[in-house]
């Protein structure tokens, strides 16, 4: 008979084979699935073309599901984008959308915006909302439609493009924070979120203020909730990802 001291300590070796497989075998699937995706990254071919009218409803619904619960529960960038192309300062040269097999995958959009300060104002750029779909992010296709619209805004004469958004992502295109170009949010403030990208050395020299870009990014509930009746019903979640969209939004610097 197995005296229960060994019968205990082989049950053990046994758990920690099983445990070891286990985190194996998920770590070799992760490993399968990145490498999968390198490959199909470095072979798809993306096409970058300007958004069309037949496109609207394609891109609307596309932004809605990539922003779907990810900064707050529900989204509203697809009402955003909507509103967005009826203003003014919305810029039709620079709205993209990214193809993969006849297939729009990815867009992005730029409006005009300004640094104030006193009675003097500059023009600069925002990009925003850029959507990608979900099965294809991380694959380069965002990172595309960044760069190929950066190297128009530079052809086109503007100085500098502004956004709210992620430092630890955009920092990769060059973006630096606010308060190294002493430009502040309209309360005065530096947010850590407020990210600024020079299209040229020095295009900012002698240039502070306050970034404004006016009130073409703000929806009222109202006319999300009526929005919303043109799609399928999507449940609204609470997830960790908000955490960092919240930690984000309320950082500051001194």
């Amino acid at each position: 008979m197995v005296s229960h001291r060994l019968y205990s300590a082989l049950y053990r070796a046994k758990m920690v084979y099983v445990l070891f497989a286990y985190h194996c075998s998920i770590r070799i699937y992760m490993t399968i699935d990145s490498c999968w995706k390198m490959l199909y990254k470095n072979s798809m071919e993306i096409m970058l073309r300007l958004e069309e009218e037949k496109d609207y409803s394609i891109v609307e619904t596309l932004t809605r599901e990539a922003f779907w619960n990810i900064y707050v529960p529900g989204c509203s960038e697809h009402v955003v984008i909507h509103n967005l192309r009826k203003t003014k300062e919305f810029i039709p040269a620079l709205d993209f959308v990214a193809i993969q097999d006849n297939k729009i995958i990815g867009n992005i959009v730029y409006v005009q915006s300004k640094i104030v300060h006193g009675d003097k104002e500059y023009p600069v750029l925002t990009f925003g909302p850029i959507s990608v779909s979900a099965q294809y992010q991380k694959m380069g296709v965002g990172s595309a439609l960044i760069k190929h619209t950066i190297k128009l805004s530079k052809e086109m004469g503007y100085k500098a493009i502004l956004i709210y958004g992620d430092p630890a992502y955009y920092e990769r295109f060059g973006f630096k924070v606010s308060k190294e170009y002493n430009i502040t949010d309209k309360e005065g403030k530096y947010p850590a979120a407020l990210l600024v990208l020079e299209l040229y050395p020095h295009a900012l020299k002698g240039i502070i203020g306050i970034y404004d870009y006016g009130n073409i990014y703000e929806v009222n509930e109202e006319e999300l909730e009526e929005y919303e009746k043109k799609f399928i019903k999507k449940e609204k979640q609470i997830t960790k990802e908000q955490d960092r969209f919240k930690e984000l939004s309320h950082k500051y610097y001194e």
